[in-house]
């Protein structure tokens, strides 16, 4: 992981160009993922009339971890005037056959998507499953630089974002929504990702509408869930709750630019970072930040069960505190978590990044 840096406010152009503006309205979101494929057949990329869609906006933007059947997959853009310059795997696949197998396709993933400017890149051959899962980790960072730019504009009121949560693992699958949010509020909401197969699929297809329209009708995570479908409502509700952390941290990374005498500068956003796979379990970090500064960290997701609640419950703590002092992610880590410690940083950072520090 590369080191990290202490978090820094946003500096935001006074008056985006037309190039940018053209490449804001040009982003189209990640479609909704397809059947898998057999592991070693390119998949065909999806048909675009969109031409060079790119993220808006500056700064280093990391995407959603993408879990594959193989491993996570999760990648770091970089952006400048409202162009992708770098793109970097931050978790790949690895172990065994793996490890070739990513050395030689990531690199040309990274490649494509410079060139491209978009997630609508093509498979490389053999490397079906990470190629899926980079493309639906650069999509979710195109999502979040999309997001922060769009609440830029006209004081962030009349532009409309799109915002993806993280993919929350449930007993049945993985649940992830995408919510779109203008003039402050939630205008639609989708599930990129739910529980399907099976009696999964008639569950789901009666449980995400309704939850859909709750997300949209209460404009919070604090919706009722569907009879029937227990752990789809709550992995969906997680994801909603982790889109709406990001909206609300983009729009007001805003504010804090953009008036010093308004208080808008002052004013706390929440931003929740990627989950981190570790093997011991997941590790989610979210953090509160005022000012400029990080004034709480807790952690989201944490190992547990057996020896792993101990360990938790005390590293967890002390690394809240390490973060909240150093205002970043370059903490040491606790001993005896040596795992969950670099879970921790991990997803600590990305929150970092989602803030543009």
């Amino acid at each position: 992981m590369r080191k990290s840096h202490p978090i820094r406010r946003v500096v935001l152009a006074g008056a985006a160009t037309v190039s940018g503006i053209v490449l804001l309205l040009s982003l189209k979101p990640a479609s909704d993922p397809g059947s898998a494929q057999a592991a070693g057949v390119g998949a065909p990329p999806a048909a675009s009339a969109q031409g060079g869609a790119a993220a808006a906006g500056s700064g280093t933007i990391t995407g959603d971890a993408a879990q594959t059947q193989y491993g996570a997959v999760q990648v770091r853009l970089t952006v400048a005037n409202g162009k992708i310059t770098k793109a970097e795997a931050v978790q790949a696949p690895k172990g065994g056959q793996s490890d070739q197998i990513t050395a030689n396709a990531v690199p040309k993933l990274n490649q494509a998507v410079v060139a491209e400017q978009s997630a609508d890149i093509d498979a490389v051959s053999g490397a079906t499953y990470t190629s899926n899962g980079y493309k639906k980790s650069v999509q979710s960072a195109i999502d979040k630089a999309n997001a922060s730019a769009g609440s830029q504009g006209s004081g962030g009121s009349a532009q409309a974002a799109t915002v993806t949560g993280d993919a929350v693992q449930t007993q049945y699958g993985a649940v992830q929504v995408r919510i779109t949010v203008a003039g402050g509020k939630i205008t639609k909401a989708e599930t990129v990702q739910a529980p399907s197969g099976g009696q999964s699929t008639n569950i789901t297809a009666n449980a995400v509408p309704k939850l859909n329209q709750a997300a949209v009708a209460t404009g919070t995570a604090d919706i009722d869930a569907v009879s029937g479908a227990t752990y789809t409502s709550a992995g969906y509700k997680e994801s909603l709750q982790s889109a709406i952390d990001k909206a609300q941290a983009s729009a007001g990374s805003a504010q804090g630019s953009g008036s010093e005498g308004s208080g808008g500068g002052a004013q706390a956003g929440t931003l929740t970072g990627s989950v981190v796979q570790t093997q011991y379990g997941p590790v989610q970090v979210r953090i509160t930040v005022s000012g400029g500064k990080i004034t709480k960290a807790e952690a989201v997701k944490a190992p547990s069960g057996g020896q792993s609640t101990n360990i938790t419950a005390n590293a967890v703590p002390k690394l809240n505190q390490a973060a909240v002092a150093a205002g970043s992610a370059d903490i040491d880590a606790v001993s005896g978590a040596t795992y969950t410690s670099a879970g921790y940083k991990e997803s600590l950072q990305s929150a970092l990044d989602q803030a543009g520090g």
